[in-house]
């Protein structure tokens, strides 16, 4: 029989209401030991009463309790939950209490282990379970949102019906090459296998747009001192985070800030100017500013439009040349001494923007340039399929890999018997995503991510 857990599934800390949730066979007759209230306790109605040491009859709390029959439930279990008040004092005398019972303590992620176990979401929707918790904006939420309710199985699901149907053709054509069959030719397998494999390309593609809105991007911002590098921290965050005067080289180390940008997690970071300087504290701080520099996903350089370029500019320019780059002519109120064209002759590859960040001007299109980062013109917030998963995306590039391999031999007319191997890997790749094919190992690798409660 299966063991009873439990835990407490809210965060660690006060708060106005903590809760104890206990899965498995015995919840009911646990809280039943636990829980003293008027009247009989009834599935799925939740019930006022008081968390009582049966052996002694102290009181421990006054609570709301509920008793919820498997297997509708989160784990596909009987269910227990009880709300205390958020007391840290109140959970660990409540929690002590339910194991003395019977119940065992609960494994971190072991309820949702035991939800994917019992059938009740498979292995890529118990996988976004722990990232609707860990998102960071709105974006990386209904990514999540959408994985935990199915978007993502659904497409695995289809993509393993077609290698399946390939792999019973082979099948056929293996096993019985003399009966009346349609004979599997070397032409339309090929189509098949190539059909799959942009498929595959497909979903691969949204990995990078999901790796981001889901861990968030980088932006540096540098330039040489005074350019304004502090105003741009301050006008993206909406308040006053940064020094911001006229005294060349006052920010003298990197200021890292977390910001939602069009509901995308990103990590801005202010750096020294970049000058040759005697100063051994803002020589420190520039060293700082070109490991944030080699870091970073997306460079923002900020140019003095007022002034001609200068070395230090023409510097900088130059290092931008094979990194997403985006170069903002600022102060433009003073004068245009510096033209886009001016930059582009120097770095190429950079998007210019010229902006007076003491009125703002500008911003909207540096969000826009963050924005078109992320999702590359291919996507939108709304695609309902995204890969935002390292495990999904190896396991996809493997499948595709497979499927490559078994073109190239079918190619070859090789026998089907030796094509069917690499069709068959695919197969179980794509499984693992979704947790058909899929080792103890990982399993526990994935499930031990989670926090305790969950």
């Amino acid at each position: 029989m299966c063991e009873t857990i439990a835990a407490i599934s809210t965060a660690y800390g006060e708060g106005g209401i903590g809760i104890i949730r206990i899965s498995g066979p015995e919840s009911l007759g646990i809280l039943r030991k636990v829980f003293m209230c008027k009247g009989s306790i009834a599935s799925r109605r939740m019930a006022f009463g008081k968390i009582a040491d049966p052996d002694t009859g102290d009181v421990i709390d006054e609570v709301l309790a509920v008793y919820m029959k498997g297997p509708t439930t989160y784990t596909g279990e009987d269910v227990a939950e009880i709300n205390c008040h958020g007391s840290i004092v109140a959970l660990r005398k409540t929690l002590t209490l339910v194991l003395r019972q019977g119940a065992r303590m609960a494994e971190p992620g072991e309820f949702t282990k035991r939800a994917f176990l019992n059938g009740r979401m498979d292995l890529s929707q118990a996988e976004a379970v722990i990232d609707v918790i860990k998102a960071k904006a709105d974006a990386g939420y209904e990514a999540a949102l959408s994985q935990m309710e199915g978007t993502l199985s659904r497409r695995v699901r289809e993509l393993r019906a077609k290698v399946l149907d390939i792999l019973v053709d082979l099948t056929v054509n293996i096993d019985y090459p003399d009966e009346d069959i349609e004979q599997l030719t070397y032409e339309k397998l090929l189509a098949d296998l190539d059909e799959v494999e942009d498929d595959v390309d497909a979903l691969l593609s949204t990995a990078g747009a999901g790796r981001m809105i889901k861990e968030g991007i980088r932006v540096a911002i540098v330039g040489r001192p005074n350019v304004g590098k502090s105003s741009l921290m301050n006008c993206l965050l909406r308040q006053s985070r940064a020094i911001v005067t006229e005294i060349p080289g006052t920010t003298r180390d990197t200021i890292e800030e977390a910001v939602s940008i069009r509901n995308i997690p990103v990590y801005l970071i202010d750096t020294a100017g970049i000058r040759d300087t005697e100063d051994v504290v803002e020589k420190i701080g520039i060293e700082k500013t070109k490991e944030a520099f080699n870091n970073a996903d997306l460079i923002i350089m900020i140019v003095d439009a007022g002034a001609p370029l200068t070395e230090e500019d023409r510097d900088i320019l130059g290092r931008l040349s094979e990194r997403k780059s985006l170069v903002l002519l600022n102060k433009t109120d003073l004068g245009n001494a510096v033209t886009p064209r001016d930059i582009i002759d120097i770095s190429p590859n950079s998007d210019v923007i010229k902006t007076c960040l003491l009125t703002g001007e500008g911003i909207d299109e540096i969000e826009d340039t963050i924005e078109a980062l992320v999702y590359g013109g291919q996507l939108s917030q709304k695609d309902s399929v995204m890969v935002n998963n390292v495990r999904h995306e190896e396991l996809l590039r493997k499948a595709k890999h497979a499927l490559s391999d078994a073109s190239v031999i079918t190619e070859a007319a090789e026998a089907l018997d030796i094509i069917e191997i690499d069709i068959r890997e695919a197969y179980d790749y794509l499984g693992e995503i979704i947790g058909e094919t899929v080792s103890d190992e990982v399993l526990d690798e994935v499930f031990s991510r989670f926090c305790l409660g969950k």
